[in-house]
């Protein structure tokens, strides 16, 4: 099994634990267990062959270590089974309705045996919400509103980028133990224009010279087919192949002739938008452009078809990146060498924002350090929650002064890499921030952001934003919309206010790089370019593994026009502390607990 799949059983039973009423110790423990196996690099599955080993992972004792076993060898877990006798299957969906908790589960199951999306929406329509209590009227609107989200997005039938990018790198070296008949296996369409979510997977094959024979591309087409993780085969042409994988995820793959492969892989790369004026734009030239060739439009004569460069020179267009094809003026741009020179993941020196087992990370501030000079990075951020994020283990005043004294003293222990001390501090209902000034004036770096009270109404959460931009001690505004990739939409607000405010003010906006969040959009930075506001391009990484998912970040500010000079981390450090946004220096007095808004 994969470390995935053992994870979502863990994390299942828990969520079936806490709407049964269990106490906080005994489902948390299955949640730190599952976040802990979403970040490991290493399989479960070898891990588990020593429990003297797994025993090591924190949080994995004794009763765990046979839960795992359990897992692995049955493919469930037997509390969770009992649990789903208890409660049906589809209550699980109700707590990724935002807006709702396990505690509002069990009471609407409890009091009205509602289990289902379709249920839940049906009692808010009928006004039967609005009486119950931690309901409320307001409530009965922002269910029907999440209700409607989360079937939209559930029934998408897409797939986060990652994902969709795992599958096609598993895949790609499975085909190339076909033989030396594969020459290369290059992924085109949404993912290799780095798209925020993907449909079908497309995979473009090219044989070795002389292995273009029609016996070779059979072969390599039934070698395809035996791969183990197929659930499916929905097509088994001449030169393709079209399977089903477990993951639900559909893949096109394509054996292409070289001679042909530029043109290819320029019309299966799309978008559709994009490959329609080009292909108007060689018709005008007296030309016509499709899978195979750019050829002239009187006896098909080839112009163009090995490289896509070629094309796109014949066609007197400079080369358009694939994360610019969607028909948002890069055409123009490429006629008259205007196009922007896009930042790369080569360009990124620093990680900004990253979590610790201070709050709700995996792994210490040493083995984050270790693991992001073992990337090249000059300098990260450690940004653990503050103290309002409660789920997370948020830190008070008093948690993060220690926390910046143990970052300083960890500095000594790494080395080649600079660690800075920073913070992800809650942007509270009134737009003020959830630690006390002379605390945020003691880190290296503030980064603010939303986690709850996210249903406001457009004009007060515009005004709560404003108000956190305008707050002197922030510095960088992380996950700006709080979208979370197919399952919760953005926040309600006025964006071309909220960036106008952001480059009067100095504060940057965080280009989020983790596959969930992708936030913010590449529409959203295209605007935030257009006025000037510095961006950062951040992983928020929960686990050294997922600092590896800067290259999505980065891929989504391709997309929106971004160049190495708009992005604030791609300075050396000292270049990158004085473009932040300079705090003012609080003046020190004893620290005092506050309630929070």
């Amino acid at each position: 099994m994969e470390n995935k799949e053992v994870a979502k059983i863990l994390r299942e039973t828990a969520q079936l634990l806490e709407i049964d009423g269990a106490i906080i110790g005994r489902y948390r423990s299955y949640e730190k267990v599952a976040e802990l196996l979403d970040g490991l690099t290493e399989r479960i599955e070898d891990i588990a062959k020593d429990d003297k080993k797994l025993q090591e992972l924190p949080g994995v004792g004794e009763g765990m270590t046979a839960h795992i076993h359990e897992i692995l060898k049955t493919g469930d877990y037997s509390l969770r089974q009992k649990l789903l006798k208890k409660y049906p299957p589809t209550i699980l969906d109700l707590l990724e309705v935002h807006s709702l908790g396990p505690k509002k589960v069990a009471l609407l199951w409890k009091k009205f045996k509602v289990a289902t999306v379709d249920g839940l929406e049906k009692l808010a329509r009928e006004g039967k919400l609005h009486d119950i209590p931690g309901f409320g009227e307001k409530s009965e609107q922002n269910i029907l509103k999440a209700a409607g989200q989360f079937k939209h997005l559930s029934g998408s039938g897409r797939f986060h980028l990652n994902v969709a990018d795992d599958e096609a790198q598993k895949l790609a070296v499975f085909i190339a133990k076909a033989g030396v008949a594969v020459e290369s296996v290059t992924p085109a369409g949404s993912l290799r224009r780095g798209k925020d979510t993907v449909g079908d997977l497309d995979l473009l094959i090219t044989m070795r010279p002389g292995h273009d024979k029609q016996k070779d591309v059979d072969a390599v087409a039934d070698h395809i087919l035996k791969y183990p993780e197929i659930e499916q085969t929905l097509a088994h042409g001449e030169n393709k192949v079209s399977v089903r994988l477990t993951s639900g995820l559909q893949v096109d793959v394509r054996l292409l002739e070289k001679k042909s492969f530029g043109a290819a892989l320029l019309y299966f790369t799309g978008s559709k938008e994009h490959n329609v004026a080009l292909r108007g734009r060689a018709n005008e030239m007296g030309w016509t452009l499709n899978e195979y060739a750019l050829t002239t439009l009187k006896g098909g004569k080839v112009v163009a078809s090995r490289t896509e460069e070629e094309i796109y020179s014949k066609l007197k267009l400079a080369y358009i990146e694939p994360e610019l094809r969607e028909n948002t003026g890069e055409i123009d741009a490429a006629e008259h060498g205007k196009l922007p020179k896009l930042v790369t993941l080569e360009d990124i020196r620093g990680d900004l924002q990253m979590h610790t087992t201070a709050s709700d990370g995996h792994n210490s501030i040493e083995e984050m350090g270790e693991a992001a000079r073992g990337l090249g990075y000059e300098y990260i951020a450690l940004t653990d929650h503050s103290q309002a994020v409660t789920v997370a283990n948020g830190m008070d005043e008093k948690r993060t002064l220690e926390q910046i004294k143990k970052i300083r003293a960890a500095q000594s222990r790494v080395h080649g890499i600079r660690l800075l001390a920073g913070i992800e501090v809650d942007i509270k209902k009134d737009g003020s921030l959830d630690l006390e000034d002379e605390v945020l004036a003691e880190l290296d770096v503030v980064v603010a952001s939303v986690h709850s009270y996210m249903n406001m109404e457009r004009a007060e959460m515009t005004d709560r934003m404003l108000a956190a931009i305008e707050n002197p001690y922030t510095q960088i505004i992380a996950h700006p919309t709080g979208r979370l990739v197919l399952r919760r939409d953005p926040f309600e607000y006025d964006m071309e206010r909220i960036l106008d405010a952001a480059a009067k003010h100095g504060v940057a906006m965080e280009c989020n790089a983790f596959p969930d969040r992708l936030d913010m959009k590449d529409v959203h930075l295209r605007m935030a370019k257009q006025r000037g506001v510095k961006i950062v391009i951040s992983t928020d990484a929960h686990s050294t593994r997922h600092l590896l998912y800067m290259k999505y970040g980065v891929e989504t500010a391709r997309r929106g026009w971004i160049e190495k000079k708009d992005v604030i981390n791609t300075l050396p450090l000292d270049h990158f502390l004085a473009a932040l946004r300079p705090k003012p220096h609080a003046a020190k007095k004893p620290v005092a607990k506050r309630k929070s808004a």
